[in-house]
């Protein structure tokens, strides 16, 4: 689909900013990345953009439903492309995250959901040590 259209289907307005950062993460395979990411990619496609623009841009695009927030610790946020149901693999050592689809991982034994709320979804990381990625 093209980024203006899926922005415009999000209930995004298409900026110009955020049609190129669109392009930038939706044009080729699902990827997790940061912000400082995305800002290095913008700038080596020649697109002027502030980091907190690209944070911005970042957290419209989760709210929207375009993208999925992954946070790992308080010093590392990723931003998923993939917003399927799935869960993640993270190797420690290089800050690699590669999917899990979600019907492999049997979640059982959840604790007691309080009354009125429901759950949305069960996301799961493994922390890998050590191995290829």
């Amino acid at each position: 689909m093209k980024t203006e259209t899926r922005l415009q289907s999000a209930g995004l307005r298409a900026t110009p900013k955020r049609i190129a950062i669109g392009a930038l993460l939706f044009d080729g395979p699902d990827r997790h990345v940061t912000a400082d990411d995305v800002a290095a990619m913008a700038r080596k496609a020649g697109v002027r953009v502030s980091l907190a623009t690209v944070y911005n841009t970042l957290n419209q695009f989760v709210s929207a439903g375009l993208m999925k927030r992954i946070t790992l610790d308080t010093d590392r946020t990723y931003f998923d492309t993939n917003v399927s149901d799935h869960h993640h693999l993270f190797f420690e050592e290089n800050g690699v995250l590669h999917d899990i689809p979600g019907d492999s991982i049997r979640v059982e034994g959840l604790p007691a959901i309080p009354a009125g709320a429901k759950v949305r979804s069960v996301e799961v990381i493994v922390r890998m040590t050590g191995g290829r990625t």
